[in-house]
């Protein structure tokens, strides 16, 4: 279980992410197009996984939009942008935003992403959401960086997380 603020207080997560040189555990999620994904559909590819609350709050959009941005410039890698948004709701802010380099997936049918990798809220005011985080993978699926971001409202640390694909 980590501990993270939102506003300076106090939430706790379900668990932790996963660590540093072990197996990413597989996962799915539906797409914009409500078809189911998981892990072994980007098996040979470095996997960049940007994870937050709410694709409608600020920090969450601006997360989104950098991570699209940045993905352009990145050789054999996918930005995947999870959370509980519906499908709908990703869709929207993607072509509102043009945004083109990523792939939006949502865990908003059985919530089980954010059980496996240690991310649901579990108290505060944003109980049930998952907390901001990014997951990096290499082309065989181990992870080899992650970030808990401590704060619910800051934004992650795209630069540690991009260095990692050095």
């Amino acid at each position: 279980m980590a501990t993270i603020t939102l506003g300076g207080n106090e939430i706790h997560t379900s668990g932790d992410l996963p660590k540093v040189g072990n197996k990413a555990p597989d996962f799915e999620l539906t797409t914009a197009d409500l078809k189911s994904k998981t892990l072994e559909d980007f098996k040979g590819k470095r996997v960049i996984m940007n994870i937050f609350p709410s694709i409608d709050t600020d920090t969450c959009a601006t997360s989104v939009r950098n991570f699209n941005k940045r993905a352009t410039e990145l050789d054999n890698t996918t930005v995947l942008c999870i959370s509980r948004d519906t499908p709908f709701a990703q869709k929207r802010f993607a072509n509102d935003e043009e945004i083109n380099n990523i792939v939006n997936l949502s865990d908003v049918r059985d919530g089980s992403f954010g059980k496996t990798y240690g991310l649901d809220m579990v108290d505060g005011a944003m109980k049930g959401f998952h907390s901001r985080a990014v997951v990096v993978l290499d082309t065989d699926g181990t992870v080899i960086y992650n970030e808990q971001v401590p704060e619910i409202a800051d934004e992650p640390n795209y630069l540690e997380a991009l260095k990692s694909l050095l």
